[in-house]
């Protein structure tokens, strides 16, 4: 119970400290895995996240694969199962944690630096995540909620939406499926599958390991010693494919009982390391990335009443990510909406925005740049994007002046480049 309360104490006065972000240091392991590590002291705290190359789209014709894989790892390692694992990690406080993406899965262990509570977090994140015992009760047992997830979700108009939308932008490319995959796809999937791919994919050279917190290097690179030490060594990951062009654009409605329709509109565009990322980035704030003050907003709800929210946002990855266009509306003003929402990109992109515009969403997006990364938690997050990635190490040190250089010509030559109206994909689900 003390350790649990002090725990709670941390959690709290982490999310009050005021950060100054450390260097970011880079090393290799003697087996070749890659490190990246911040030393945050004042709090006796280890935030620590092992990302592989493991994402949904690694699933190939096996869609939803990576997730499972990756939810079935905290189900059972070396010689405790399920609950015996929680137990020992609430013993000493600590908290695992995992999740993925296209592009990546990842396994998180928060701790506490106190020589014995550290000790056993890190040993038994040591064995989940290079020793888990893929039980077979647990493998069914998972599986049997995911396919019943996947049932509810099919009830769900955003669901459906965003699925048909990905599809249309990507159709054969690995991004085209979201990564919980579909009922048939899971229903298809065997333990041998998911052992293979943990196999194949959970090993050191496809692997990077972040650290965040109050040791100092010398123990950050015995522990990354010790955890790369137990994982095969097999091999990286092969680059995803490029994404395909598109050829045509597309309106497709699909009907559903609902008096809401949900609208999802857009085309991929942007890669994480991409040279346009910084003038997409601060014109889609302008266009309707801002929330209330953004361009869409005003057009669909301040000044027509369309919808209670209307969005515009960049997803980056490894390959073109979507840029996506989206609004919930009633049924009987939707094509109403669509309309506005298509007039709005059109002049954004032929006119740009405004020097006010400009100089606002700069304001904006460099005022509270830091309040993003003011704990070792939100810290943790944008280091394994930055080494997952390959980003320049000072990526979080120029990142204002980099929005700072940002010009309105910028703005606009790039969104006419990368964002192709005619080609836009446009998905409604909802009744007519």
């Amino acid at each position: 119970m003390y350790i649990k309360q002090w725990f709670i104490i941390l959690l709290g006065l982490c999310s009050m400290q005021a950060f100054a972000a450390a260097p970011i240091q880079y090393w290799q392991t003697s087996q070749g895995g890659r490190v990246y590590f911040v030393q945050s002291t004042g709090l006796p705290m280890l935030d620590m996240r092992l990302v592989f190359a493991a994402g949904s789209a690694r699933d190939g014709q096996q869609q939803g694969l990576a997730a499972l894989t990756t939810r079935l790892i905290e189900t059972g390692a070396g010689h405790w199962n399920a609950d015996q694992l929680a137990q020992q990690f609430d013993d000493v406080g600590a908290r695992f944690s995992y999740d993925l993406n296209q592009d990546y899965a990842w396994l998180g262990l928060r701790t506490l630096t106190q020589a014995d509570l550290f000790k056993q977090a890190f040993t038994t994140f040591q064995q989940v995540a290079t020793q888990p015992s893929f039980a077979a009760d647990e493998f069914q047992r998972i599986k049997d909620q995911v396919l019943i997830e996947l049932q509810q979700q099919q009830e769900r108009p955003n669901f459906i939406a965003k699925k048909t939308f990905y599809q249309a932008l990507y159709g054969q490319h690995p991004y085209a499926h979201l990564k919980e995959g579909t009922r048939q796809s899971v229903a298809a999937i065997s333990l041998a599958d998911v052992q293979r791919f943990y196999q194949q994919y959970y090993v050191t050279q496809n692997a990077i390991l972040v650290l965040v917190g109050d040791i100092p290097k010398v123990q950050a690179q015995q522990l990354a010693e010790n955890l790369f030490a137990k994982l095969k060594q097999g091999y990286k990951a092969k680059a995803l494919a490029k994404v395909p062009a598109l050829q045509a654009g597309k309106t497709l409605h699909i009907d559903f009982t609902s008096t809401q329709t949900h609208v999802l509109a857009g085309l991929p565009v942007l890669s994480r390391r991409d040279a346009d990322y910084f003038p997409l980035y601060v014109g889609n704030y302008i266009l309707g990335g801002g929330g209330l003050v953004s361009r869409l907003f005003d057009e669909i709800r301040e000044k027509r009443g369309l919808a209670y929210s209307a969005y515009s946002y960049f997803s980056p990855l490894a390959q073109a990510g979507p840029f996506t266009l989206g609004l919930q509306t009633q049924n009987k003003q939707s094509d109403l909406a669509i309309t506005v929402l298509k007039q709005t990109l059109h002049k954004f992109i032929q006119k740009g925005p405004s020097q006010e515009e400009l100089d606002a969403a700069k304001k904006n997006l460099t005022g509270g740049f830091v309040l993003r990364f003011d704990n070792n938690r939100k810290l943790l997050n944008y280091i394994a994007m930055i080494a997952f990635y390959q980003l320049p190490l000072d990526y979080l040190d120029t990142f204002q002046a980099q929005v700072a250089k940002v010009t309105l010509a910028q703005i606009q030559e790039a969104f006419q480049r990368r964002v192709n109206p005619e080609l836009l994909q446009i998905i409604s689900v909802g009744g007519k």
